[in-house]
């Protein structure tokens, strides 16, 4: 199973590429965080979005999408920016006729590290324990789009698709 796994953003998205086969441990075979500048205008940033999230759709073909929620909570300014990015990921998944699983915080946080109210730090530490990563700096939206895709992999034998495209 091959799975794009996102954490929303606007200034920076993160995404990467993990891939589960039998009897071994998952792989990112791709991880990346798409940053837009904010010198561009709203328009020209989800574009900049949904055309990388293509590109990254045609090289690796992955076979569902998995992205987090919104908590809007967090930063009310920057929610609505934030869901605009995700519909923007969201028409890329339907372009290419992906199933599309979403979880909340809690949900990604209880798959990754058994506890829902682990911290970054923690849930950063648990992803290096679980998936085989190429070396390399990463920034934490790039830990948070594994730990989303974990999350997908460790539970999508249970769970039917939130949108199927097919």
């Amino acid at each position: 199973m091959r799975i794009l796994a996102v954490d929303p953003g606007y200034e920076r998205l993160g995404i990467a590429v993990l891939e589960k086969l039998p009897r071994q441990k998952e792989a990112a075979l791709y991880s990346g965080c798409i940053r837009t500048p904010k010198t561009l205008p709203h328009a020209e940033r989800l574009l900049k979005i949904s055309e990388e999230v293509r590109n990254v759709i045609d090289e690796y073909e992955p076979r569902a999408l998995a992205i987090e929620t919104l908590f809007l909570a967090v930063n009310q300014k920057t929610a609505m920016p934030v869901a605009e990015a995700r519909g923007a990921v969201l028409v890329e998944a339907a372009r290419a006729g992906l199933p599309v699983y979403e979880y909340t915080p809690l949900q990604i946080k209880i798959a990754v590290t058994g506890y829902g109210k682990s911290d970054k730090k923690q849930v950063m530490e648990m992803v290096k324990k679980l998936v085989a990563l190429p070396s390399g700096k990463r920034l934490d939206d790039e830990y948070d789009a594994i730990a989303v895709g974990l999350t997908c992999l460790a539970s999508t034998n249970n769970q039917r698709p939130t949108t199927n495209y097919k």
